[in-house]
Order: structure tokens, then C-alpha cells, then sequence
């Protein structure tokens, strides 16, 4: 795969105002690692326009992939997928779909999640999935979408089915 560029946003107020430590970034970028990307990670507060802005900014820097982690439950607080989902110009189910099938294989609250998956449509595409801020859904989104980042962009670019 060429090099790919790809940005993980952590979403969390208590990182971003430095009152925890960021567990779940360095799994993604380990994780990502083995997948032959570089991932830069990037955290915001739990803040729809800072998400969303977080988001765009990526994009505009290349990335190609944007994965974004924590904010996709059902709580009050949790506001991620509501700053994306309006960006993107279609979703891709069945990403959000495994990982939370994967997830539940181990813990069944992973079904009380919000993850999506899709696609914005600058020029050129970018692909994006809302993630769970856990080390485990880390775990499970990174092991879901790693395997077919390649695949995703090169369908981005226009590339037939193989």
C-alpha cells in the first residue's frame, strides 16, 4: 500500500483537558502500525463542532482515513456520532456492524454503541469510522477495518471489485 495517510481523533474532555491519560490512542497507532500506517493522533473534547472541525481538518491535512475513538454510546455526553454522521455523504454499514459483533463477543454492552462508518465526499474521499474510546473497541474497529484499509481506498479512487 502506498503511504496512507491517517489521523486518529481521540474524543474525550477529560484527555483533552489533561485530567486522564490517553490509553486508547497509543493501542490505535500500534495497531494501525501493523497494518503498515502511520497513523497522528489528534484529541479534541467531547464537543460537537470541535469533532466535526477535528474531522474537516484531517481531510484537509490528507488523510485518507479518519478514525475517530470514544463518544458513540448513549449517553448524554456522547456526541460523536452526531458531529460525523453529518458529514458523510453515504455510510458503510457493515464496518460498524462487526465491530460491534465482535465487541459483544466479549462484553454485551458493545451492542449500546453508535459507531458508523462512511464516507465524505471531498476530492478525494475520505473514509471515516466513529470507534468506541475503550482500548478494547480500539481493538475490535482496528481489527475490522486494518485488514481492508487498502481495499477502502483504492474503491475511493475508483479501483474495481476484488
Amino acid at each position: 500500500m502506498p503511504e496512507l495517510a491517517v489521523t486518529v481523533i481521540i474524543v474525550s474532555d477529560e484527555i483533552a483537558g489533561g485530567r486522564d491519560e490517553n490509553r486508547a490512542g497509543p493501542v490505535a497507532v500500534e495497531l494501525l502500525a501493523e497494518h503498515g500506517v502511520a497513523a497522528e493522533v489528534v484529541v479534541v473534547p467531547d464537543e460537537v463542532e470541535a469533532i466535526a472541525e477535528a474531522v474537516r481538518a484531517a481531510a484537509a491535512r490528507g488523510s485518507r482515513v479518519v478514525m475517530t475513538c470514544g463518544g458513540t454510546g448513549i449517553g448524554p455526553g456522547d456526541v460523536t456520532v452526531d458531529a460525523v454522521a453529518p458529514l458523510l455523504g453515504y455510510q458503510v454499514p457493515g464496518i460498524a456492524e462487526e465491530i460491534r459483533r465482535r465487541g459483544a463477543a466479549h462484553v454485551a454492552s458493545a451492542l449500546v454503541s453508535r459507531e458508523v462508518a462512511g464516507v465524505i465526499a471531498y476530492d478525494p474521499p475520505v473514509f471515516v469510522l466513529t470507534a468506541p474510546g475503550s482500548r478494547g473497541g480500539v481493538r475490535d474497529a482496528v481489527s475490522v477495518v486494518g485488514p481492508l484499509l487498502a481495499h477502502i481506498v483504492s474503491q475511493l479512487d475508483g479501483a474495481g471489485h476484488y
